[in-house]
């Protein structure tokens, strides 16, 4: 674990501490005896140093979770001409910058998330809830909440959320929640830089319901948002020779890594810890730098203009 950790730190730049100090499973986040703690209280603030004053703050996210029992209590002051204003900004090729500065990289921030959701449709299906965890680690680095779909979940036994979990007045919607996500991580970014965001099969499931959602609240997700699917990448090691043999699912990749399943499988959190773990020592079997991850991301637009072609042919 150690060198797969050291490996990927020393590619961007990050201070090792702030990593494993966040990394670790504390208390305060989950029950040591296994699964959610019955209440996780992370307050999430901003702070945002050199960038736009006006930017809001965010605080007392709450949650209560294997009772069902989820209360949000926010304060929210969204300026909208400015949210509109961040979206119209021309941001150039950061690929293309890339591969001619590969120092780019350093101004990366890596954020692992996972999403949870009605069902498997993202045209007809909902968001249910979202987790994340950014990478450099430090004070509030990691976000998570559940989301009222408004609608009956019908395949709560695949992830344990209940219609009752989500479908309360205290439970943000995606139209409340996308201004705090954008807030969040734009307190995350660094200046100048752009937002690396990592998951398990991101192209075909997290990106496209990502998509969906914030399409359906007529907000353009950032033109400076890369996403990179973890999935080739496992398909990447399986053929180099490795011994894993089991599959490419997450959770395959989570037998072979050795890494121990705190919390339920299938829940957001709980997946993003572990892709946090088996993205570093992946990268590290891979002999993978930041920059080549960067290099095989993928853009939202990318996939809207995919989906348009094959619409229009």
């Amino acid at each position: 674990m150690a060198k797969g950790i050291g490996f990927f730190l020393e590619l961007i730049q990050l201070p090792k501490q702030a990593l494993l100090k966040d990394l670790q499973l504390d208390s305060n986040t989950y029950d040591l005896e296994g699964g959610y703690s019955r209440r996780w209280i992370r307050p999430i603030t901003t702070k945002t140093e050199g960038r736009n004053k006006n930017t809001q703050s965010l605080r007392n996210i709450k949650h209560e979770s294997l009772d069902g029992t989820v209360s949000t209590s926010t304060k929210l002051n969204i300026n909208k001409l400015e949210t509109s204003e961040f979206q119209r900004i021309e941001y150039c090729d950061v690929q293309q910058q890339l591969a001619d500065n590969r120092d780019l990289a350093s101004l990366a921030t890596v954020i692992v998330f996972d999403i949870e959701t009605t069902g498997l449709s993202r045209e007809n299906e909902r968001i249910i809830e979202i987790a994340l965890q950014d990478l450099l680690g430090g004070e509030n680095s990691t976000f998570q909440t559940l989301v009222n779909p408004e609608r009956y979940v019908p395949n709560s036994h695949v992830h344990g959320i209940t219609t009752h979990m989500v479908n309360r007045p205290d439970v943000p919607r995606m139209v409340d929640l996308i201004p705090i996500l954008l807030q969040y991580v734009s307190s995350r970014q660094k200046p100048g830089g752009y937002v690396v965001w990592v998951a398990h099969n991101a192209r075909c499931f997290d990106v496209p319901f990502l998509i969906k959602e914030f399409g359906r609240c007529s907000i353009e997700v950032p033109p400076d948002w890369l996403f990179v699917d973890t999935l080739p990448l496992a398909r990447e090691l399986m053929k180099s020779g490795s011994k894993l043999s089991s599959g490419v699912s997450l959770q395959a990749l989570r037998q072979y890594y050795e890494i121990p399943l705190v919390g339920s499988a299938h829940r957001a959190m709980s997946d993003v810890n572990i892709l946090s773990l088996i993205l570093q020592r992946m990268t590290f079997d891979l002999k993978l730098p930041v920059s080549s991850l960067i290099e095989r991301s993928f853009k939202a637009s990318d996939l809207i203009n995919l989906k348009k072609k094959k619409n229009s042919s």
